[in-house]
């Protein structure tokens, strides 16, 4: 009598058959369980969760752990997944207390009250870029003449970084999140950045000014170091995502051409970008490992096992968003994970949220005959990052 030897449980599907959605096994795998085994590309057998309770379950429960060093990665090269801790100040990585710590330091920069007093210079920001591309006219590049520069402007002089000094922290920026390259080449990056943040911190203490940079440095708890740390994970947060949600979201309603009033509107499009932000879901996983024994909807992870959560899946759940797989930017669907969940929830997320209730109805006001420069399948997608989007996104009008 033999017995069945049990399957390797299949790795993380990344290929998308449509831009806009997530890869077709995920959804096929939620709807048979949102809990399920996966294999991490070191062989590492952990779990891959894809509903969306039981993804706001492993993102609440402290249990559960961000750190990097004790995590194996559901992408990236097999033979090079050892990551090193978080480096001080990149809370984003680290647990509670040191994450507590370093967050509460910033929580008074990022409150809706002090995105509401920001909108007038965001809007000019705003209103400038789309002068600029009027005054060149068609075709463009909607990311490099828009959807990159508005939210790097915004994050540089809110943190006090000159904005001359752009090239290099863009290009550490898409380094630091590319899972396809040596651990060494995101590592070099992330110290690239911190180093000329640290310096810029230094140069603060003796010339401040009225930004957040200039803020910390005085603070009398923090090292350059830390300082330089937290600042790099603002940077490259606080561009990155709003830039790949603005060249996606538009990309996705030049689509969708039926949805494109309601985003056209200030009056509707708060509840159109909170639609976006569920239907495209640009991070689409995040990872954390149990510290003890958990039981998540019945299935029992271990200790040191790992769990990759896709937010993607999750934000597709069709037991918490009714026609889940469709974009209505007119339902104003709330309750998505786009920002996470728990202690890590985003700290930016009202500052995107104010950039994209301006960014959107400013641009398809300016040019309401918008349209692709190109066929749509000839719009190239990043590939290899942590972070979906398109990497150009040809308009003409």
């Amino acid at each position: 009598m033999s017995s069945a030897v049990p399957s390797t449980p299949p790795p993380l599907p990344l290929t998308r058959r449509n831009p806009f959605d997530p890869p077709e096994e995920l959804g096929l795998w939620r709807d048979e369980a949102p809990v399920r085994r996966m294999t991490y590309t070191d062989g590492h057998v952990g779990w891959l969760v894809t509903g969306q309770s039981a993804a706001r379950a492993v993102l609440s429960d402290p249990r559960f752990s961000c750190r990097p060093e004790i995590q194996h990665m559901p992408m990236g090269p097999p033979d090079d997944q050892q990551s090193s801790p978080a480096p001080p100040g990149f809370f984003l990585l680290m647990d509670p207390p040191d994450h507590t710590r370093y967050r509460r330091l910033l929580t008074g920069q990022f409150t809706v009250r002090r995105m509401k007093a920001l909108e007038p210079r965001i809007a000019a920001l705003v209103a400038d870029h789309l002068d600029a591309m009027a005054a060149a006219g068609p075709p463009a590049d909607l990311v490099q003449e828009f959807a990159l520069p508005v939210p790097s402007l915004v994050i540089c002089e809110l943190l006090g970084v000159p904005y001359a000094d752009r090239a290099g922290f863009q290009r550490d920026s898409v380094l630091l999140i590319s899972f396809d390259l040596p651990e060494k080449d995101r590592e070099a990056a992330l110290h690239r950045m911190t180093a000329y943040l640290a310096d810029l911190t230094a140069h603060k203490r003796t010339h401040p000014a009225d930004d957040l940079l200039s803020g910390l440095a005085t603070h009398p708890d923090l090292t350059d170091t830390e300082i330089a740390g937290m600042a790099s994970l603002l940077l490259l947060a606080g561009h990155e995502t709003t830039a790949n949600m603005l060249a996606l979201g538009t990309f996705a309603l030049l689509r969708n051409p039926a949805q494109l009033e309601a985003v056209r509107e200030p009056a509707t499009v708060g509840a159109a970008v909170e639609e976006l932000l569920r239907h495209l879901s640009i991070v689409f996983v995040v990872v954390r490992t149990a510290r003890e024994d958990v039981e998540v909807e019945g299935r029992p992870i271990r200790a040191g096992e790992s769990v990759t959560v896709s937010l993607a899946a999750a934000n597709r759940d069709p037991r918490h968003f009714p026609a889940a797989d469709r974009l209505d930017v007119a339902g104003g669907r709330m309750g998505h994970l786009a920002f996470g969940h728990g202690v890590h929830q985003c700290l930016g997320q009202q500052l995107a949220r104010t950039e994209m209730r301006l960014a959107y109805p400013a641009l398809l006001r300016r040019f309401p005959a918008l349209r692709l420069a190109v066929p749509p399948e000839q719009v190239p997608l990043r590939v290899g990052t942590t972070i979906h989007g398109v990497t150009r996104l040809p308009v003409t009008w």
